[in-house]
């Protein structure tokens, strides 16, 4: 029998959940599918988005949410409490923060073999790799990643400005827009600083995001690869180094000495700290396959980010390629340009403040200049803060 304590605790925090806002995959995941993950940094709204489903579309018995580091399962396991939950009719099982139960793969692997008519929802940090472990969920699970807040969402979120979505080619063609919003310079602005995390604002906000980038750096990084604690320390050591100088392209051989490690061990490093949300790899296009291109850039992976770990007033410049690469590579295929800063889905983009020209782009094709403190489109033109309307 399913123990009270656990739909008692369900219904408390079910009940606690605001569902004013909804993140942009809400209505992306296909819910009805037999099992489904959702991976991304702390701090996004993984859980939130659980909560909310339920409190949509939960039936009183029928749908079980439970977090993997409760204290039920120092005396049960995940299969014993699937089994129960099945016995008494019980239909969906969701199970936030999986990373932190060990077996976690094996036993959903289990249950999905062991009970065809539960539907498992599950999230996890973005460190899981569901290949990585003692099961292979892939045949199993559709995954879902999860980034930070968009300039749009933060919009509805912070300040109850609702706009659509726009498609990279609606942006490209200059038709972007907030309607209502005449000057959209001093929001992008705040966004920058402080919009990138749903729980942002606030006195304490860039405390609580290092905070945040701790436990990652100390808890879910060291605990996915399996890693001593001196060994997280010189993950630390790098990720301080890459947020005073970057962007910047890496040499891997300066920086493992710069933190006592061998030059092949950086190239792990860089690959887990972007797997956890804190920093974005730009990649040439080798082969037309970017995720297996050289690394031509390390970019901490939100300008928010930048903020809280690197300057106090960050590099405009800086700001501005973070932002873009960010935003765009959420939905797009975006890797470097040996003519300009980045291509994106096929077109090239120069990225700039106001009074970027155009020289850079002259005779490329389906070439674009990108300019900051800027309000509207022209040309061949389009206002930096235009690209975080695209999810």
């Amino acid at each position: 029998m399913v123990e009270d304590s656990l739909y008692q605790f369900m219904n408390e925090v079910v009940g606690g959940v605001d569902v004013g806002f909804r993140r942009y995959l809400y209505n992306e995941i296909p819910w009805q599918e037999r099992m489904i993950g959702l991976v991304g940094p702390r701090g996004v709204g993984k859980s939130t988005m659980l909560l909310q489903y339920i409190k949509d579309h939960g039936v009183e018995g029928k749908y079980l949410y439970v977090t993997a580091d409760n204290l039920y399962f120092s005396h049960h396991t995940l299969v014993e409490l699937a089994d129960e939950f099945v016995k008494e009719n019980g239909t969906h099982l969701f199970i936030d923060e999986v990373h932190k139960y060990r077996g976690w793969s094996r036993e959903l692997k289990n249950i999905y073999d062991g009970h065809p008519s539960l539907h498992i929802v599950f999230t996890g940090s973005s460190i899981l790799d569901i290949l990585h472990g003692e099961a292979d969920l892939s045949r199993r699970a559709l995954m879902f990643k999860m980034p930070g807040l968009s300039f749009r969402e933060y919009l509805e979120l912070f300040h109850g400005i609702e706009s659509p979505a726009f498609s990279f080619e609606q942006i490209v063609g200059g038709e972007a827009r907030v309607e209502g919003v005449a000057h959209p310079l001093p929001l992008f602005r705040s966004y920058l600083k402080d919009g990138y995390y749903p729980f942002g604002g606030g006195q304490w906000f860039h405390q609580r995001l290092q905070q945040m980038v701790s436990l990652t750096l100390d808890v879910d990084i060291p605990q996915y690869a399996d890693m001593r604690a001196s060994t997280a320390n010189k993950m630390k050591m790098l990720l301080s180094i890459i947020a005073q100088i970057a962007p910047y392209k890496p040499n891997m051989t300066k920086l493992a000495e710069q933190i006592g490690v061998s030059k092949n061990n950086i190239q792990d490093y860089l690959v887990y700290l972007e797997r956890a949300g804190m920093i974005g790899l730009l990649r040439n296009d080798t082969g037309g396959l970017r995720q297996f291109g050289k690394v031509e850039k390390v970019f901490l992976d939100n300008p928010t980010l930048m903020y809280a770990l690197g300057e106090a007033v960050p590099n405009r410049g800086n700001l501005r390629e973070t932002f873009f690469f960010n935003q765009m590579r959420v939905h797009n295929r975006v890797s470097s340009s040996s003519e300009s800063d980045f291509m994106v889905n096929g077109c090239t983009f120069e990225v700039g403040g106001r009074g970027k020209g155009q020289k850079q782009i002259d005779g490329i094709e389906n070439a674009y200049v990108v300019k900051d403190d800027i309000e509207y489109a022209h040309d061949k033109v389009i206002p930096l803060w235009a690209f975080g309307l695209n999810y």
